[in-house]
């Protein structure tokens, strides 16, 4: 019965506040905006991703954060305020310090390279998990016979989480750590995996399916509720029930919360970038 009456509340929370909410323009003139994540020294970073560029976004503006960055699209903290990027075009995830050093933590899985990863989270204890789908020309050249979502521990080597006939795209974590998310836009669902504390990810099974538009960016707010960015940024209860939307005045490609007290939405959407005010924190890993 409690579990009814929370989750009620959350739903009817939520929707009322939808109505209100405002979406503002912050940034603009990019050519496919993608990989958003706030860094605790208050900026936004993300992708473009044809422009291969990396950008920079604080209240002074944008500026480039890194030029030549072989086709950066997915990007994250960890509790070390260190960057991961997945790199579509040299098919390799890298972990950038914090005085600039770039080092290689995946890019062969079994002697083979990997598609074109695409985006990334980072558990606290510092487990790291990506998609490798293979989007346009990438599928011409890949090696691997399947697209891949992958769990690389802090020590030890890459493992294969789970081979998917769709491309899987954005990923995410519970607020607790114990449960991975994961988009698959050609099937229009959204997977989840238990976790293990060794990081370990098993049992998939669909969670959301049917999704309006191909599911791209996901992240988790710290009431465990699931935004998706598909041809709108949709919002799920725990449970994958569906609880409101929000259109956006461009297609919507990934999302992550921000600003100090993390409750502001920031939605990459193709050439620009969006933000908005919501009612509830987001689930922060770092």
């Amino acid at each position: 019965m409690r579990t009814v009456f929370l989750l009620a509340l959350t739903l009817s929370c939520l929707a009322q506040d939808f109505s209100k909410l405002s979406v503002e323009k912050v940034a603009g003139g990019f050519t496919f905006t993608e990989g958003p994540v706030w860094s605790r020294d208050n900026y936004l970073i993300f992708s473009d991703v044809p422009e291969n560029k990396i950008w920079r976004l604080a209240s002074d503006g944008k500026t480039p954060y890194r030029e030549a960055s072989n086709g950066a699209n997915g990007n994250t903290f960890d509790a070390q305020g260190r960057l991961y990027t997945c790199e579509s075009k040299s098919r390799r995830v890298t972990r950038t310090d914090k005085k600039g050093a770039v080092e290689v933590l995946a890019d062969k899985f079994e002697g083979k390279r990997l598609n074109a990863p695409n985006d990334i989270v980072v558990r606290k204890d510092g487990h790291v998990y990506f998609t490798d789908p293979a989007f346009g020309a990438q599928a011409d050249s890949r090696e691997l016979d399947f697209y891949g979502i992958y769990h690389l521990p802090p020590k030890g080597t890459l493992q294969l989480v789970a081979k998917t006939n769709g491309r899987p795209n954005g990923i995410a974590l519970s607020p607790n750590g114990r449960l991975l998310y994961v988009a698959d836009s050609d099937e229009r669902l959204v997977r989840v995996f238990d976790v293990a504390s060794n990081g370990i990810a098993t049992n998939g099974r669909t969670l959301i399916s049917q999704i309006d538009g191909p599911p791209d960016g996901i992240r988790t707010d710290e009431k465990g509720n699931i935004w998706v960015t598909c041809n709108n940024v949709a919002l799920y209860s725990p449970e994958g029930k569906f609880i409101n939307k929000i259109d956006m005045p461009e297609t919507p490609r990934n999302l992550t919360f921000g600003d100090g007290d993390f409750s502001t939405l920031y939605v990459t959407a193709l050439k620009s970038i969006y933000r908005l005010q919501v009612n509830i924190k987001g689930s922060v890993q770092y």
